[in-house]
Formats: C-alpha cells, sequence, structure tokens
C-alpha cells in the first residue's frame, strides 16, 4: 500500500525503486533493499518504522551519499544522490545510532568545533544559540562525558544543525536512553519540525513513530509494505471490541476487604493499571 504525500506540500525527499544487495561470502548476493519508494513532504517528519535488518540504515547511508544503490532513483531538495551528491550533502545533515560528540571537549567547545570545520563566521555565537535553542546552556562548560545520555543525543542533534540543513535524517535517535530522555529527544524532533525542518526518522519503536511522525512508512524484508498517517495506517485493522470477564480476586482485593475496601466482581479485560 502506497498512499500519496500530503497535499500542498512539496517533497524534499523522493526516492523510486531503491534496490540494493551485499555480496556474501558463498559469492551470492543479500537483497536488502528490493525497490523502495518514499516521499517526504517538506516540514514533516516522516519514519521509516521496521525491525533491525529491515533495511533502514541501508536506505538513510543511500540518502547522504555514503553508499551507491544498485538501481532506482533518489532526489534530497532536487538533487540526485548519485550525480549532485555534493549539493545533497549541503542540504542534508544524519545523526547516526549513537551520538558522535567528543567526550573530551565541554558541550561548546563541540559545537564551536564544528562550526569552524563548516567556515560559518562567529563560531562561538553558533554555539551559544544551539545551547539555548536546545536548554543546554547551563551545561555547555561542562565536558560532554558528563552529561546524561539524553543531553548527549540533543548535543548530537544540535551539532547536526550547525549550517542550518533543510532536511535532517535521524537514524534510531532514542536507542538505548531511558525513558526521560526519549522525551527528551522526542520534544527535539517536535522542535526541529515546527521551525521548518524537514525530518526522516528510522525507528523500530511502534510508540515513537505514533508520537512523532506526520506519516509513517513501514519497510518490512526490504520492501515499504505500508504508508500513510499514524490515523490511516490505524484504519487499516478493524475497529477494537470490549470484552468482559470474570477474574479471580487478587491480594489487593482480599486486603481492601478485610481493611473495608470494597471488592469487584467483574473488571474489563484491561490492566486495572492502565487507567492510573
Amino acid at each position: 500500500m502506497s498512499l500519496p504525500t500530503a497535499p500542498g506540500r512539496e517533497t524534499a525527499i523522493r526516492v523510486r525503486a531503491i534496490e540494493k544487495s551485499y555480496p556474501q561470502k558463498d559469492r551470492t548476493d543479500l537483497p536488502v533493499l528490493r525497490g523502495v519508494d518514499l516521499d517526504v513532504a517538506r516540514g514533516s517528519i516522516v519514519a521509516l518504522l521496521g525491525s533491525n535488518g529491515a533495511g533502514k540504515t541501508t536506505l538513510v547511508r543511500i540518502l547522504s551519499t555514503l553508499l551507491a544503490a544498485d538501481a532506482g532513483t533518489a532526489s534530497v531538495n532536487g538533487f540526485d544522490v548519485a550525480t549532485q551528491a555534493a549539493d545533497v550533502r549541503e542540504s542534508i545533515s544524519l545523526t547516526g545510532q549513537f551520538a558522535a560528540v567528543d567526550e573530551i571537549l565541554t558541550g561548546r567547545e563541540n559545537l564551536v568545533l564544528i562550526a569552524r570545520l563548516r567556515h560559518l563566521p562567529d563560531p562561538g555565537r553558533v554555539a551559544d544559540d544551539l545551547l539555548a535553542r536546545f536548554r543546554l546552556t547551563e551545561a555547555g562548560g561542562r565536558r560532554a562525558g558528563t552529561w546524561s545520555g539524553g543531553m548527549r543525543r540533543r548535543l548530537d542533534i544540535a551539532m547536526s544543525l550547525i549550517g542550518d540543513p533543510s532536511v535532517i535524517v535521524l537514524d534510531e535517535p532514542t536507542t538505548g536512553l531511558d525513558p526521560q530522555a526519549r522525551l527528551e529527544v522526542w520534544q527535539t524532533v517536535r522542535t526541529l519540525a515546527e521551525d521548518g525542518t524537514t525530518v526522516l526518522l528510522t525507528t523500530q519503536y511502534l510508540d515513537e513513530a505514533d508520537q512523532l511522525a506526520d506519516r509513517i512508512a513501514i519497510l518490512h524484508e526490504g520492501r515499504v509494505v505500508a504508508d500513510g498517517t499514524p490515523a490511516e495506517l490505524k484504519a487499516l485493522l478493524p475497529p477494537a471490541t470490549v470484552e468482559y470477564v470474570e477474574r479471580q480476586p487478587s491480594l489487593e482485593d482480599v486486603f481492601l476487604a478485610l481493611v473495608g475496601g470494597t471488592t469487584p466482581t467483574t473488571t474489563p479485560t484491561s490492566d486495572p493499571e492502565d487507567d492510573r
């Protein structure tokens, strides 16, 4: 199933019939991408959802010009990734699965370093602006190695934004983070989209795609098997039904009965803790 790009939005990333295989020791080829089609509207968040080995990172590497496709075409901001690689690299930023910060340097020094490498004027001002934007100003003077995982990931994303790329690709940005750090990264991604940045997010977490994405493309065995808004994808399945069943009393029920509480005789099939 493939659904069209949201009406009224220009396409920032366009992928058509991309294929990629890797050679094996037995001289056979292992197909990883088998004809992928994908559109990402400008200023939107699109989640590429799939299990490990589905081909998400391979597609990201092709889009960022780090890997050549075997067949098909792909473009970023209208630039072909195969024939206009330099233009693609100027307009895209890639944040990998693990934070690529120098833990010996302070947070501010990390940002200044990247700004200098990009030959930007006034690297210090660039660093200070990004620290403020990502709510990291108070920690900016500390070594990045002392920061929490969520803060390092936010710093990593901030470093990716130096030079104002219009498209940012986040490859499983919350892998290994605790729940609080994940929420921090989610808010950062939402802010990027609100500011007009196009975000392509790869993830294997269903809740992450549901929380963040305007559209979700499900990649399975090298193909996009479904593509649509979260609501459109949920509508592919029949609506949920509610059933009531008897349950045996728990020790909590016994305790409440003994000390003056009440014990229900029937409950919905959902866990009562879900409503807390």
